[in-house]
């Protein structure tokens, strides 16, 4: 049976066809057994794991490249990386805005791809072709000014091409499961885990293979295997279209929420109506779904309210009445800004992990045997594979067990996952501390006192597998939560807004460096010496410690009063009772759906 080509208001078999508002690669109907699901978000997982080794494979041993091979000093290297990570985190912003609004999603990490892979393979040349290499001579003091041009424009173009993939390839992925059936939405909220699982894949090659490559062998010889891997992986990506899910952009997602604003404050002076069934709601919406009313930020329900009946209704301009939905949407946003604030501490902690951590690293004995040495940027993986534990375990034996106990989908509401990584992230900073202090009176013992100590580096990881671990439940967390949250028309956006988080907390912990360095110089000995072992890192992160443990009182406050996106579930598939999760969904209904031609 093929799916219908007219635009009529027919019925439809909701367990045959999948009636989210998304389309095949014809622009027909999905047929739900061929489409979507895991058939299709595994490609979308390839992909990402090829990005994922690609990016920390540069990026753990980028300040490493900017000293010894470019010969910037440690300041300006380390402002360089802490430039450049700041545009690659902030770039999924951008992507996310032009695939919700323009683009799609499929064609944006399409395009975004060809920039990636136009990045590494500029990275390369600068390493083979004679004109672009960094000198010719076999010992180089100072790169030549070309190859430094080469080689910040290629690794620029790999944070634009990570804007577009970071934003749009994850919320593309689970697209490809259907909200509205009961067996699907079971795997759509298994998908953040196995996302991440093949993403923690991507990460432990980047750190051990690829920079035990750059290490041993050459920096060209890593480049061409980051090309090889991320060229396949595209075609991998591309030969899964015909088993995609598609939705159509909407739109700049933000004018509605501005013409929300608008209309609440022209209306500002109106009574709220007794009933909320008074204020103004269609049938249906192009994208998305319909959201139910809400108690809560009850000014903006003044957008809603309906001055004349309700064929005037339709003539009225968008600035001056809004739908219900559109109302709740601007709620959704509204209440998220509190929970991302109440991340960013959380975030200060996995920030240690790629700084003073790997710093450590480099101080203690790195030998296993006699002859093999491990990389100090490879001590990162340990992080990789507490996750891997971690939503191993939370996906194979906690949600089964939480899911009987609670009757939760999801097994634990997803703020009170994220609230548990919190737990784990104070957890790793009292160990580091702890580990830094038993560091320091090595060091001070040690007769090769300012070289390398005889203590192993295997003694960081307790705090790498513990905040690994914690990864695991407030980061995949937090992709579920900015994803399931925001309004459907800004999933792409949603990923950003989780990828935000990481970033902002970079540049805070950047800046509470600054400002306890500049107080505990004023006041008595600075933390931050010019070297760790006339630094007192135990003192920082006990602070940290302590910041993250009253955040997470804050946090669990705001957890607490939060109120879920309340969907109205409109298609019904046979034998599926209605869904008992956090948002509060009503009842299943049979939609009468307009099939696109």
């Amino acid at each position: 049976m093929e799916p219908p080509e007219r635009a009529d208001s027919i019925e439809v078999d909701g367990e045959k066809w999948v009636c989210d508002s998304s389309v095949d690669h014809k622009g027909r109907v999905p047929l739900r057994a061929h489409t979507g699901v895991w058939k299709a978000s595994l490609f979308i997982i390839a992909i990402e794991f090829s990005e994922r080794l690609s990016y920390f494979g540069i990026a753990t041993s980028l300040i490493i490249y900017l000293t010894k091979v470019i010969h910037q000093d440690l300041k300006t290297a380390a402002k360089s990386v802490n430039y450049w990570s700041g545009v690659t985190t902030l770039m999924p912003l951008f992507g996310g805005f032009v695939a919700d609004a323009y683009l799609g999603r499929f064609s944006t990490v399409l395009f975004s791809s060809l920039i990636y892979l136009l990045g590494l393979t500029l990275l390369t040349m600068s390493q083979f072709l004679p004109c672009l290499k960094a000198c010719e001579e076999a010992i180089c003091h100072k790169a030549r000014k070309v190859h430094e041009i080469v080689f910040f424009l290629a690794i620029y173009l790999i944070s634009i091409g990570t804007g577009g993939h970071k934003a749009s390839l994850e919320s593309f992925g689970a697209d490809q499961f259907d909200d509205d059936h009961c067996e699907e939405r079971k795997k759509k909220m298994s998908y953040f885990n196995w996302w991440n699982f093949g993403l923690c894949f991507g990460v432990i090659l980047g750190v051990t293979l690829i920079v035990y490559v750059q290490d041993h062998m050459s920096w060209g010889a890593a480049d061409i295997i980051l090309i090889i891997v991320m060229a396949l992986s595209l075609v991998i990506f591309t030969i899964g279209r015909p088993f995609y899910r598609y939705r159509a952009p909407s739109g700049s997602p933000l004018k509605p929420m501005l013409q929300v604003l608008v209309a609440a404050v022209r209306k500002r002076n109106l009574p709220h109506p007794p009933n909320p069934a008074e204020l103004y709601q269609v049938s249906k919406v192009d994208h998305g779904r319909l959201l139910c009313h809400t108690e809560k930020l009850k000014f903006l329900d003044k957008a809603a309210i309906l001055e004349g009946t309700e064929n005037f209704a339709e003539k009225q301009s968008p600035w001056r009445l809004a739908t219900v939905t559109n109302v709740e949407e601007m709620k959704l946003i509204i209440n998220m800004i509190p929970v991302w604030l109440a991340t960013l501490p959380f975030g200060i902690c996995v920030a240690q992990c790629s700084t003073f951590f790997i710093k450590q690293a480099t101080t203690l004995n790195r030998k296993i045997g006699n002859d093999f040495e491990i990389p100090a940027a490879s001590i990162f993986s340990l992080a990789a594979i507490g996750m891997i534990i971690s939503v191993t375990t939370y996906e194979k034996i906690l949600v089964p067990t939480l899911r009987r106990k609670t009757g939760n989908e999801r097994g634990i509401k997803i703020l009170q996952r994220i609230g548990t990584g919190m737990v784990f992230s104070i957890a790793t900073m009292v160990v580091a501390a702890l580990v830094e202090k038993k560091r320091l009176s090595v060091a001070e013992k040690d007769p090769l006192k300012g070289s390398r100590l005889s203590m192993s580096v295997f003694w960081l990881a307790p705090q790498y597998l513990i905040i690994g671990i914690g990864d695991g439940f407030t980061l995949v967390g937090l992709q579920e939560y900015f994803y399931d949250q925001v309004p459907d028309s800004m999933r792409s956006l949603g990923i950003a807004f989780y990828l935000s988080v990481i970033g902002a907390a970079n540049f805070l912990s950047s800046l509470l460096i600054t400002v306890v360095d500049h107080v505990t110089e004023k006041y008595g000995n600075g933390w931050f010496g010019k070297d760790l072992n006339s630094s007192r890192l135990a003192n920082f992160y006990w602070l940290l410690a302590a910041i993250t443990a009253a955040n997470l009182f804050v946090f669990v406050f705001l957890a607490r009063r939060y109120s879920y996106k309340n969907v109205q579930r409109n298609v019904a598939v046979a034998a599926c009772p209605p869904a008992n999760n956090n948002n509060n969904n009503q009842g299943d209904l049979v939609l009468e759906i307009e099939v696109k031609r």
